[in-house]
This record gives C-alpha cells, structure tokens and sequence, in this order.
C-alpha cells in the first residue's frame, strides 16, 4: 500500500542500525570488519522486527556485513521479503584504527584522532572520508526509493554510515554534524519522499 497526502505518493525509507556486537560493548573501532551481533544484539533485532513488521514494506537491503544480514533475519521472517546485500550500505571505513579500542587509537595516533574528535571530515590514517561515505550511502538510498515509488524500503546499516547518508541526501551543511548524535543500536531513521517537497527526516534514532 502506498502512503499518499493529498494526491501525492509518498515513498517511505527507514535506516535501521545493526543490533549489539561486543566490539560495542568494548568501544572497538569496527569499520568494516566483519564482527558478529551479540545476543544482545539478537534480542534487540528480534524485538525491532516485532515493530518495523507493521510497516508494509517492499524492499529490503542490507550492508553485506553479518552484524547486520543477522539483525535483518528476523524482520524477514516476519514479511517474507528476501534481503539483498549491498556493499555501499557498509559503514565508514576507518583505515589503521580498525580493530583497536578507543584509548588504543588515541595512544598510537594523536594527531588523527584529535582531528576526528574536531570533526575533520578527512582525518587521516586511511579513514575514509565523509564525503565520500556520504555519497555512497546516500545514493544507495535514492536509488532504492526509485524502485518502489509509493512504497517502503527498510535499509540495515550502520551508524556512521546512516548519520552521514543521511546528512548528504538532506544536504545538511558540515557545521552541523558534530550536533547530531549518532544513532543507536537496532533503532532507525524514517525518511519520506515528496515530490512536491523532496526528501524530508520524519523521525531520527527510533527504537522499540
């Protein structure tokens, strides 16, 4: 079923975040290493199901990363959608720091750290830039918006990598990113396409 105001369609996407790993837990740079959900984060993704199963969703497209094709599992139980795997959706590369705890990165990089801690959007040490994460997710994002006009997609991601599509899709200036909080295990951000208004946040850092 389509959401429509007026005489317009809208399309709806959610961004919802990966459930708990241990790495979290331990404030354990991922990036894009391959770490697991935890039972945590398997109780989390459960009971997120529960709620975004409401929603009558079209599509659905996962990071190709298990901690998240794991949170993904049980809302598609649940709708009977088939999950694609997409790279772009992956979250923020972070280059030497992968791996490492957060006081491990601030003793073996100093300088590139106090630059991230700034808000350097390039701070160095192979770290992907915001830019660059910002263009990748968010054309994964107006690209699967195309193939359901007037419906719903669910995309499985990652925090950095939603809060930075995010601000690149909605065109939010560099200023304001430090004051947006990054969003939350297993909770979600609601965007709507309107043709008359384009892309608006409906609601940002949902959770069950």
């Amino acid at each position: 079923m389509s959401l429509e105001r007026g005489t317009e369609q809208i399309t709806r996407v959610l961004l919802w975040r990966h459930g708990n790993t241990d790495w979290n837990a331990e404030q354990r740079v991922q990036g894009q290493l391959d770490v697991p959900v935890n039972d945590r984060g398997r109780a989390q993704a459960q009971a997120a199901a529960a709620v975004l199963a409401r929603h009558e969703t079209q599509l659905m497209i996962t990071s190709d990363l298990s901690r998240c094709t794991r949170t993904a599992a049980p809302l598609a139980e649940l709708t009977g959608l088939t999950p694609e795997r997409d790279a772009r959706l992956r979250e923020r590369n972070f280059g030497d720091w992968q791996g490492l705890t957060t006081p491990e990165v601030r003793e073996r990089f100093p300088e590139s750290y106090a630059r991230w801690r700034a808000a350097d959007p390039d701070p160095g040490d192979g770290i992907e830039s915001i830019a660059d994460l910002g263009k990748r997710v968010s054309e994964t994002i107006r690209q699967a918006a195309e193939r359901v006009p007037g419906g719903t997609v669910i995309l499985v991601s990652h925090g950095g990598a939603i809060k930075y599509g995010v601000a690149a899709l909605l065109g939010w200036p560099e200023e304001m990113l430090p004051t947006v909080a990054p969003v939350q295990n297993c909770h979600w951000v609601d965007l709507m396409l309107q043709p008359s208004y384009g892309w608006r946040i409906s609601a940002y850092n949902v959770g069950v």
